[in-house]
């Protein structure tokens, strides 16, 4: 679930709890987990409201000084249902850091993790990016993304999407600054002979 920036630091420290979505359907399920802001949420509740029932209480759950200021930032068609979605920082371990720690690779591993990277070659504008992109992680850890995006010939902001979808693969982690091999994208390489 995507929340503007300056969200972020309310939903990952649980002093934001509410958002409110226009939606032709819900996106997300009580009982369910998503990853938002950088952290992972659990979403407790998830009703349609009447624009007028939105209390100031809820503003201030959401993030805003007062219910006028969120239902006139509330975004998309006027016409859909307004949704009220609860949710709460999950207690839950992060599944991806769980799979990053896992350098134990038997060859399905291996041959998934090439399937999934050769799947991102291929979808990509500007060709095969991802082995070049967990070399260059792996010779530079902890570099500014600008500086590694300079040193593959790419835009800082797509490079650090690109970035993002080896992570949600296990093989990266970010650091304060910059970025690392996660133990799993550390064996990978070893495991296909290239060089870390």
């Amino acid at each position: 679930m995507l929340f503007e920036k300056r969200f972020w630091v309310g939903v990952a420290d649980g002093s934001i709890t509410v958002t409110f979505r226009r939606w032709l359907r819900p996106q997300v399920l009580a009982g369910r987990s998503y990853r938002a802001a950088g952290t992972i949420i659990d979403v407790v509740a998830v009703d349609v409201v009447d624009l007028m029932a939105i209390t100031d209480d809820d503003a201030r759950a959401a993030g805003y000084p007062d219910a006028v200021s969120l239902v006139d930032d509330l975004r998309g068609d006027a016409s859909r249902d307004t949704y009220r979605i609860e949710f709460r920082p999950s207690t839950k371990p992060d599944p991806r850091a769980a799979l990053a720690a896992d350098a134990d690779l038997d060859d399905g591993d291996v041959a998934e993790i090439s399937r999934r990277l050769d799947r991102l070659d291929r979808a990509s504008a500007y060709g095969a990016w991802t082995r070049q992109t967990l070399q260059l992680i792996a010779a530079h850890p902890a570099r500014r993304a600008g500086d590694l995006a300079e040193m593959a010939g790419r835009e800082r902001t797509p490079f650090k999407l690109d970035v993002r979808k080896l992570k949600s693969l296990g093989l990266t982690e970010s650091l304060e600054v910059g970025y690392r091999l996660s133990p799993r994208g550390r064996a990978y390489l070893d495991r296909v002979g290239l060089p870390a």
